[in-house]
């Protein structure tokens, strides 16, 4: 009984999982329609159960190789070709050869950002990202398509920022600059009430105006990892060694 009860729950995930993928899919869909509004909220409902598949996993203790495998392979449909095809239709399709080569430069780094992620699982710290998770640098993109719907520009100056953010979010992915990542806050450890009325009041602040509020969130988060680095770089080394001792051998199958 206990070997079919752990099955439906390693189902479980995988099935969150794979509704992120769809999400993924129906952007694409949507960016080929041209539809890049729907395009993007597409990919932040893609991230929201990307998050969620990894919770679930960890809370029912439900995680596995092959659920990691296939997490890698969804995200890099649903947070790399997605967004790379969204960016390129919406922003960088007049550069001709050098829009596209742009936009593959962004999904070969979200690639590279996931490969090397899977290699290091077993023994990086889970305080922290090395690099920019990819949903983070695709929400970053989908945003910013959002905020300047929101603005109502008419005018080409996404043609002039775009091209200068994909670079920026392909060598933050790749680069050593870490990110935090929010996996063992203690404030969220024990404290279901204000766990919950701190959740309920950010989808408070977001639904408020969200066009605006997915962009900043986005932004700043994308200027964290610099700040955090920073910081943690001051520290000496030794404070950090105990904890990737007590880390080496956990899994995790969330970026």
């Amino acid at each position: 009984m206990r070997k079919k009860k752990g099955k439906g729950i390693y189902i479980l995930p995988n099935i969150l999982t794979s509704i992120s993928l769809l999400s993924g899919f129906y952007s694409i869909i949507s960016t080929i329609d041209r539809k890049f509004i729907y395009a993007s909220i597409a990919i932040f409902i893609s991230g929201i159960f990307d998050m969620l598949d990894g919770r679930v996993a960890r809370l029912t203790g439900s995680s596995s190789r092959f659920g990691v495998e296939y997490d890698s392979l969804c995200d890099l449909i649903a947070f790399g070709v997605a967004p790379g095809l969204l960016v390129y239709l919406w922003a960088l399709k007049g550069y001709g050869r050098f829009g596209w080569l742009a936009a593959f430069l962004y999904v070969a780094c979200g690639a590279l950002r996931l490969a090397r992620f899977n290699i290091q699982m077993d023994n990086t710290q889970k305080r922290h990202f090395l690099g920019l998770p990819i949903p983070a640098a695709a929400i970053t993109i989908a945003g910013s398509v959002l905020f300047y719907s929101w603005l109502g520009f008419k005018s080409e100056l996404k043609t002039i920022v775009m091209p200068i953010m994909v670079y920026l979010l392909a060598f933050l992915m790749v680069s050593e600059i870490k990110y935090y990542s929010f996996k063992d806050m203690p404030f969220f450890k024990g404290r279901p009430f204000r766990s919950t009325v701190a959740v309920v009041l950010l989808l408070v602040i977001i639904f408020i105006e969200p066009k605006v509020t997915l962009f900043v969130l986005a932004s700043l988060y994308l200027l964290s990892g610099p700040v955090y680095t920073f910081f943690n770089r001051r520290k000496p080394i030794g404070e950090e060694q105990p904890r990737l001792r007590e880390n080496i051998s956990e899994k995790d199958g969330l970026l």
